[in-house]
């Protein structure tokens, strides 16, 4: 480790590592928890084990929380599977004398909250390997065989270091809401170039659709094959349990770059202030007011309740509403300029369109065929003629008309476009859910006083805002 670094990597690791006192609370409740779990699976001819950063000394302070797999022989139902895994983790939870809630992801599962720490108690099948898998969490405890047997402690600081930088940089987690680095990516990271260090030396000569394979399961002349099998993935990390998963799937174009871009700062000039999370205030009215004059833009805000489904559901959902959004608006030639979602998960959803260009002139012109196409001109004739509000008239040889355009601004035609049963809306593109919510109601804002009425209400929301007009550059 470079002298230049010493210092910097040193004081933030003094402000990441968990206490002493935190560190033995944390691993005693773990080892309690384990040991009433393979008691509880015992009864089922099942095994507990846990996951996680906790057990390689990982996990970062805040991070006050474990897993406990449940490993049930494959020859159990899925049905089954989801009866037992619910009845041990309620059953375990109680015992703890904490309380319980049902989870889902690709089964439900069971959170459990002790003493102020989150245990997540999951089920999953006994399998062979990682490529046998019968459904997405049964490759857990390769992950955690794998990381026990070739992530040494020497290097459990460096992984903390990395997963500081990210989380600090709002790329930590693999989650749709995050599209970041997971905590198995970072300490595969690790595994692969040996040091924190060495990792950013070569995050700066990453380029998109880079493979990294550390247990060499392809030739670099198969490198080729595998960007078109992983088509559009940025980062292409080779699961060591899995020579056909991608474990870097979830890792954005924005969250990739960020990455380069403070390894390049760091290298350059290390600093403690690139792993931690800037604090920003919310935007304040006289801000807004200064930016759109200064922008010349206009914000269009689509306000909604979020649907009660899990966050990987509803982020995917929300971008992909924004998404048809800005169809529909360059449909009918609206100029989107740039959009972003927010939801707290909870009471508040928004989309947001920044509109280039969100008001047209009353009259539309609408070119027609050549004249010397006749069978074109007569259908093109007969549709307009009594529509038109001036010609039809021709201009070199083809026919052109002027109508009454029926939006003459962005915001009219969303409204319109959304004023519809959920049925309509699926049909029309919105998401399930989203158009579920959306059907029973929604709000258009885009004057200051409401769009400052929403900040009050969530300041997250005035942050976010603020956040939106300050992009930072990725290079």
């Amino acid at each position: 480790m470079s002298n230049n670094y010493e210092g910097v990597l040193e004081r933030v690791l003094k402000r990441i590592k968990p206490s002493s006192k935190e560190k033995k609370r944390l691993e005693g409740l773990s080892k309690k928890t384990l040991k009433l779990a393979n008691k509880e699976a015992k009864k089922f001819n099942a095994k507990a084990i846990i996951a996680g950063s906790l057990t390689r000394g990982t996990w970062l302070p805040d991070k006050n929380e474990f897993d406990i797999f449940i490993i049930f022989p494959k020859t159990l139902s899925e049905k089954r599977l989801e009866q037992l895994g619910l009845k041990l983790g309620k059953s375990i939870i109680k015992k703890l004398k904490g309380e319980w809630r049902i989870e889902y992801a690709q089964h439900p599962y069971v959170r459990g909250k002790v003493n102020n720490t989150q245990i997540d108690i999951v089920p999953c099948y006994k399998v062979k390997s990682g490529e046998k898998i019968k459904s997405a969490v049964d490759r857990t405890p390769f992950h955690v065989e794998y990381l026990n047997k070739n992530l040494p402690k020497k290097l459990s600081k460096d992984v903390r270091l990395l997963k500081q930088l990210c989380k600090g940089n709002k790329i930590y987690g693999a989650d749709a809401k995050t599209e970041g680095f997971s905590g198995y990516v970072c300490e595969l990271l690790i595994i692969k170039y040996k040091s924190f260090i060495n990792v950013l030396k070569n995050a700066v000569k990453w380029k998109p659709g880079e493979v990294i394979d550390i247990e060499k399961y392809y030739n670099k002349k198969d490198y080729s094959k595998l960007r078109k099998e992983f088509k559009r993935q940025i980062l292409i990390l080779i699961d060591p349990t899995d020579k056909n998963r991608n474990a870097a799937a979830a890792i954005s174009a924005t969250s990739f770059y960020t990455l380069k871009k403070m390894a390049n700062i760091f290298l350059t000039k290390p600093s403690d202030k690139l792993f931690f999370e800037e604090k920003y205030e919310p935007l304040k009215e006289e801000e807004l007011i200064t930016l759109q004059m200064k922008r010349r833009t206009e914000l269009l805000l689509v306000e909604f309740k979020p649907p009660k489904v899990v966050p990987d559901i509803l982020w995917p959902q929300l971008r992909r509403f924004a998404d048809r959004l800005e169809g529909i608006l360059k449909e009918n030639e609206f100029e989107v300029l740039r959009k972003d979602v927010y939801t707290n998960e909870k009471d508040l959803a928004v989309v947001l369109l920044e509109m280039q260009i969100s008001k047209l002139p009353t009259v539309d012109k609408r070119i027609g065929p050549l004249v010397f196409d006749l069978d074109d001109s007569e259908r093109f004739l007969k549709k307009y003629k009594t529509i038109a509000t001036v010609g039809p008239y021709i201009e070199n040889n083809y026919w052109c008309v002027e109508v009454k355009r029926k939006f003459v601004n962005a915001k009219g035609k969303i409204l319109d476009s959304l004023k519809e049963k959920a049925k309509t809306l699926r049909d029309k593109g919105i998401p399930k859910y989203i158009a579920m919510e959306v059907a029973k109601k929604f709000d258009m804002v885009s004057e200051t006083d409401k769009i400052m009425e929403l900040i009050k209400k969530d300041e997250n929301f005035g942050v976010f805002l603020k956040k939106h007009f300050k992009k930072v550059s990725l290079i």
